[in-house]
């Protein structure tokens, strides 16, 4: 029997216990990369894989169906928390979701997309970071008018699949007026389409184009980068990978750091924080990345002024 003054509250007890016990989390990360940068900020934050935590990744392309799919099979494994990452794979989760609190990354506007009905208070199982500020699509028009000032042709290339598209039109369409630049939507579902798309509309006099995000675009960037080189196009993106591989210029939310911010969320919710309760969050890092090397080889002549502000130069 033990004596009184031996015994352990039982509230003590059981905090001992949820802090000793193996705590599962999903992760569906754009890329192996943003994966890493998650996990190094988890460890941080003392959740130690095969310790305190275990991770099950996954990544998505394809399909709505394909992605829906994918993700239903992890929701069905009961995580205690999801991270997202992008709009097309945070839609897919909470459609076969509304119980598993899901954190989101570089997502462009989660109240048009359904996703949060409010920012400061967004009910539900879901909260996250935002990609971009709502003006990002200007921003864009304005940067490749000024790394190529002769454009007077934009494509922008769209993959409808991503319910974004439309915001960043407008916005793109919106600037197009006072920078005397004509704009062409152009949707892409598949690879035979991107090559079309680029093919046909790099014939053009002063053509440039502005890749919107999609997962379509992160799967076939290698083919976007060959094609707009190829036809000597000036391009702009979201992802700096694929300058990093040869597109001429991205600028973006720095989305390493939306991933280790994610981590605190996460950390929240595993120690009892509900997702509703936490406040959607913008960007606070911004990169512009311009790839001198491209410029070079398909001849636009890039301002000192722009290279002065630019936070990485690919040389």
């Amino acid at each position: 029997m033990l004596l009184s003054g031996a015994t352990v509250p039982w509230s003590s007890m059981a905090r001992a216990q949820q802090t000793d016990r193996m705590r599962f989390i999903g992760v569906v990360p754009l890329g192996p990369a943003h994966a890493n940068a998650f996990r190094d900020s988890m460890q941080k934050l003392g959740w130690i894989e095969g310790r305190n935590i275990r991770t099950e990744y996954r990544y998505v392309s394809g399909s709505a169906d394909r992605i829906r799919d994918e993700v239903a099979r992890l929701a069905s494994l009961a995580p205690e928390v999801i991270l997202s990452g992008g709009t097309e794979v945070t839609s897919a989760l909470q459609q076969v979701t509304r119980s598993i609190p899901i954190v989101f990354v570089h997502v462009a506007d989660p109240i048009s997309a359904g996703l949060v009905s409010d920012s400061v208070q967004p009910g539900g199982n879901l909260t996250g970071f935002t990609a971009q500020e709502s003006s990002i699509g200007a921003k864009w028009l304005e940067i490749l008018k000024e790394v190529a000032p002769e454009i007077a042709d934009v494509m922008v290339l769209v993959d409808p699949q991503n319910p974004t598209w439309r915001g960043h039109l407008d916005d793109i369409k919106a600037a197009a007026l006072s920078l005397r630049v004509q704009i062409t939507a152009t949707q892409v579902r598949s690879a035979a389409e991107i090559d079309a798309a680029i093919e046909g509309f790099a014939r053009k006099p002063k053509a440039g184009a502005i890749i919107l995000p999609s997962l379509l675009v992160r799967d076939e960037g290698e083919r976007i980068i060959a094609l707009t080189n190829k036809h000597r196009l000036p391009a702009i993106c979201s992802f700096s990978p694929l300058v990093r591989s040869g597109l001429l210029v991205s600028y973006n939310a720095d989305w390493f750091d939306l991933y280790r911010r994610a981590a605190v969320y996460v950390d929240r919710i595993l120690k009892g924080a509900k997702p509703g309760g936490l406040p959607v969050q913008p960007p606070i890092k911004y990169e512009l990345i311009i790839n001198l090397k491209t410029a070079n080889a398909i001849g636009v002549q890039l301002p000192p002024s722009i290279l002065a502000r630019a936070d990485e130069v690919i040389e």
